[in-house]
């Protein structure tokens, strides 16, 4: 009688091998979610100046410019401070 190999996804030989599977979603998920935060961020700021805009009537929109350019840097102010901390948590897998 002879065996029938495993599934490598759904019957792992190695134990290990689901926890290298689990740390390369969270690296994953911490990228996306990174990626979501700036765009959120730059989002708020134009939203906000533009609302500036409206409500001081501006002829230009000096507030929407100057806050979208202000929240572009505070988002990859952001990206780069949690890429580059030397926290073990947030390092990939090797």
């Amino acid at each position: 009688m002879k065996k029938e190999p495993k599934h490598p996804i759904t019957d792992p030989e190695d134990p290990s091998d689901t926890s290298k599977g689990k740390a390369a979603s969270n690296v994953y998920l911490k990228y996306s979610g990174m990626a979501f935060q700036m765009g959120l961020i730059i989002l708020i700021g134009a939203l906000l100046g533009r609302k500036l805009d409206d409500y001081f009537h501006s002829p230009k929109p000096w507030f929407t410019v100057a806050l979208s350019l202000l929240a572009i840097f505070a988002a990859l102010y952001s990206t780069l401070k949690d890429l580059l901390s030397p926290n073990k948590k947030n390092q990939p897998p090797r």
